[in-house]
């Protein structure tokens, strides 16, 4: 199968004045003498400077949170192929994740997401981040940077039961990945049509949340509240949109994922860390997370 191609550095040039070819050769000089880092394309270096707004220190901050993170939180970023682990194939059937096809008036890219199989037995929180994670990543390696992402999740037919299936630990870790190291600028996080139960699952997120996330996270009742925020017209149908219907949009969705296999097979086998090559003391989830539930920051050089 061909490789998986990214946006032209040259694009990426075009579309980041900001961005300076200088800044790029320093953290290719800076990641050659991290031996314990993968190869990193400079594509994905780009979007650590363009996610840290091109600060040089903050963005070698988060390429070690994000490759150390990869590495030793296996049950959201291992296992992946959407062919032959039955994990995500349950997952893919039970959580629609769409990158929708408009933007909103600032250009940011939107994400929507809801339950198509609302069976608690059926539910399984980590897996659903998995499957969640791995059309990001999709989306970024082919699309590169975008001024900002907004994050639309729909609660409709969450239950009290989903909610109680939610490990906290698992909250907690996710929470860490978006804010200290994935590579994107998070414009939005909101929460569409609200019920109770969404009391519950905010209890479990707010401990973890920055005040930067604080700022942007939205809970909607309804659909008329969101439309402040972004055009209906481009959600599904079913949620009050003029977009395809979810189930045409569920089918391209994983006929996406699945033609794109390889892609991930080969993320799991090249890109994470080597900890017997890192200089100075191994990290482990302990170093990252802390055994009573505190987070400790990644030492850079």
């Amino acid at each position: 199968m061909t490789a998986l191609q990214s946006l032209p550095i040259e694009e990426e040039f075009e579309r980041n004045p900001e961005l300076k070819k200088e800044d790029l050769q320093y953290l290719r000089d800076w990641c050659s003498k991290q031996e314990h880092l993968p190869k990193i394309s400079d594509n994905q270096l780009i979007l650590f400077l363009h996610s840290n707004y091109f600060r040089l220190e903050a963005c070698k901050i988060s390429i070690e949170n994000y490759y150390t993170c990869r590495t030793h939180v296996p049950e959201f970023f291992s296992n992946r192929d959407p062919i032959g682990s039955k994990e995500i194939r349950s997952a893919m059937n039970t959580l629609l994740v769409i990158p929708l096809e408009g933007k909103t008036k600032e250009g940011y890219h939107v994400t929507y997401s809801r339950l198509i199989d609302t069976d608690p037995e059926r539910f399984i929180y980590n897996d659903g981040m998995r499957y969640w994670n791995m059309i990001a990543d999709l989306w970024l390696h082919i699309n590169g940077t975008s001024p900002g992402h907004v994050l639309v999740a729909d609660i409709t037919g969450v239950q009290m039961v989903h909610a109680l299936k939610i490990s906290p630990v698992g909250v907690k870790k996710y929470l860490y990945y978006l804010q200290e190291a994935m590579p994107v600028r998070i414009k939005g996080l909101h929460f569409l049509n609200t019920t109770p139960v969404m009391d519950f699952i905010l209890g479990l997120m707010k401990p973890f949340m920055k005040k930067e996330l604080m700022d942007v996270l939205y809970l909607h009742k309804n659909i008329e509240s969101l439309a402040q925020h972004l055009p209906l017209d481009i959600l599904p149908v079913e949620a009050g949109g003029k977009a395809a219907p979810m189930k045409e949009c569920y089918s391209k969705v994983t006929k996406f994922v699945e033609e794109n296999r390889n892609y991930f097979l080969d993320e799991e086998n090249t890109m994470r860390v080597d900890e017997s090559r890192r200089l100075g003391k191994a990290k482990s989830a302990t170093d990252l997370f802390g055994i009573e539930g505190s987070f400790k920051k990644l030492d850079i050089d």
